[in-house]
């Protein structure tokens, strides 16, 4: 216990900063991140193959949330349903970042950005019952679609690894969110964990591949920089927005990701937009900036998900201090 108590202090002013800041920063945080991750794994496409970037990308993240957390510790005193959950959020991540690294491998990146946003709008357009909602799924859509072109490409195996990633992606928004919101394990604990069950569902299919950059010391600091910014930083930002913002406002927001791309690549790359994707960016913002969420029913204020590290809802409600149980749906 005397080791509890410092942890737990140190950690509250963390916690009191998280919770300052608007949920939908820690969305933009991860959407600029998605998209530095893959200007990284350029290089490690040119000295390992699909499978390997994939597996390094997942065992660096793993590997950094693990130091990080130590999720190991809360395993046991998880109930059944949310280790399920966990472990079928891991599986998700671990073929989601397989099968995306196998589209782009075929695909322009542009189509397989097209193809992952349609199902993720849909889960939007579910909760899309007023007419202002519907306008900014509209605007958001036709943004999305001037951003990025949609269009058919001779590349049926790379078509069905897109879709196969719009599923998984989706997927991942809906229990990722259940993860965010759980009474058992903070966000970030449980992503820790699914990470690290993850980089071993993809161990069989990767590691082959993957081993070549054990003796290539570039490629293992690119995997770093690729696991970092790719799945921690964006993943660990998921959790805190996902913990305060619908689901339906979040899959909303995935629709700033291209425009979000198109930002990227005039300040970075030097890539001039043209007068169809600026038309393209106002229209998501505007389709961001339409959606209003429906007024949540009164309930006691919530903390964001940053608790010590170990540390779950549940073992803070009983030391005494205010619960963190609580939370707008």
């Amino acid at each position: 216990m005397a080791k509890t108590g410092p942890a737990r202090s140190g950690q509250a002013p963390v916690a009191r900063l998280a919770d300052r800041v608007p949920p939908h920063v820690y969305f933009l945080v991860s959407a600029v991140f998605h998209y530095l991750g893959p200007a990284l794994a350029v290089l490690l496409f040119a000295r390992v193959d699909v499978l390997g970037v994939a597996w390094l990308r997942i065992a660096t993240a793993a590997a950094v949330l693990a130091v990080w957390r130590r999720p190991w510790r809360l395993w046991q005193r998880l109930d059944r349903p949310t280790r399920w959950l966990l472990a079928g959020w891991a599986a998700v991540l671990a073929v989601m970042n397989s099968v995306f690294y196998l589209a782009i491998d075929r695909l322009p990146l542009g189509t397989v950005a097209a193809i992952e946003f349609l199902p993720v709008i849909v889960l939007a357009a579910i909760a899309a019952r007023t007419r202002r909602n519907l306008a900014a799924l509209i605007a958001a859509v036709a943004g999305v679609y001037l951003l990025t072109d949609v269009r058919l490409v001779a590349e049926p195996l790379g078509i069905a690894f897109a879709v196969a990633n719009a599923a998984l992606f989706a997927l991942y928004i809906v229990l990722g969110h259940r993860v965010a919101r759980s009474r058992q394990v903070s966000g970030v604990d449980g992503l820790a964990l699914s990470m690290s069950i993850a980089a071993a569902i993809a161990l069989p299919i990767g590691i082959g591949q993957a081993a070549p950059a054990f003796l290539d010391p570039i490629a293992l600091a690119a995997a770093a920089g690729v696991g970092v910014c790719s799945s921690v930083i964006p993943y660990v930002s998921d959790q805190l927005a996902m913990a305060r913002l619908s689901r339906a406002t979040y899959s909303l927001m995935v629709s700033l990701l291209p425009a979000t791309a198109t930002v990227i690549g005039l300040i970075v790359l030097t890539q001039i937009p043209t007068a169809r994707e600026i038309i393209g960016v106002v229209l998501v913002v505007t389709g961001v900036a339409l959606h209003q969420e429906r007024p949540a029913e009164p309930e006691p204020k919530h903390t964001a998900c940053v608790l010590a590290p170990g540390e779950n809802h549940s073992s803070r409600a009983a030391g005494g201090r205010p619960s963190r149980l609580a939370r707008g749906r």
